[in-house]
């Protein structure tokens, strides 16, 4: 993997991150936290709209909004953990 690689991973979870966390308020967890949930989410969200055959296309956009769909559902996710 190059610098150029790891470097836009990280742009895109950290937006998507930061995203999610103003969408499900009250479960940011920072500046690194959110680029871990951004990251996270995007596999979650490719994989989640993977198995219901969505399929939104390509570049960077379309990474960004993948990775938002998934980073709301593992913020989603830790909410519930928290609160049982």
């Amino acid at each position: 993997m190059s610098l150029e690689s790891l470097l836009i991973i990280c742009l895109i979870g950290a937006i998507a991150g930061w995203l999610a966390g103003v969408i499900v308020k009250g479960h940011g967890f920072g500046v690194l936290g959110n680029i871990v949930v951004g990251i996270v989410g995007a596999f979650v969200g490719s994989w989640a709209l993977g198995m219901l055959g969505i399929a939104i296309g390509g570049g960077i956009i379309a990474s960004i909004i993948n990775a938002v769909i998934g980073a709301v559902i593992v913020l989603f996710l830790i909410g519930l953990i928290k609160k049982a």
